[in-house]
């Protein structure tokens, strides 16, 4: 959870590195959040059967896009990639696996042109 309120807490900063925890615990607890919402959207009649989207997890995924982009990029700078390559990501299927690669790689040794490592710095 520490990790999902540090992200918030950057809410626009697209600069420095982000660890591999920092990006996946994020990611679950968005998950959670996600599913936990839309569960409670469907029990309230919040849920537009037409659409399929409800009212509080549509809420919550707009006020988190821009925290989204941010871990992710600072994720692709602490593997040594230019936030760029998120555009990347767009495309279907193999941009999706080309971005999951690069969620999973390690930390680029030492200091990068994006800043410390944030594990030792």
């Amino acid at each position: 959870m520490k990790y999902f309120i540090d992200v918030v807490k950057k809410y626009a900063v697209f600069s420095g590195r982000a660890r591999r925890a920092e990006y996946w615990f994020f990611t679950l607890f968005y998950l959670i959040f996600s599913i936990v919402l839309t569960l409670i959207d469907s029990a309230t009649g919040l849920m537009s059967m037409q659409s399929g989207m409800g009212v509080l997890s549509t809420l919550f995924g707009l006020a988190l896009i821009i925290p989204s982009i941010a871990v992710t990029i600072r994720r692709l700078h602490d593997s040594g990639k230019s936030g760029w390559w998120l555009l990347f990501m767009l495309i279907p299927l193999l941009g999706w696996i080309v971005g999951l690669i690069f969620m999973v790689l390690g930390s680029s040794e030492g200091e990068n042109k994006y800043g410390a490592n944030p594990i030792t710095g």
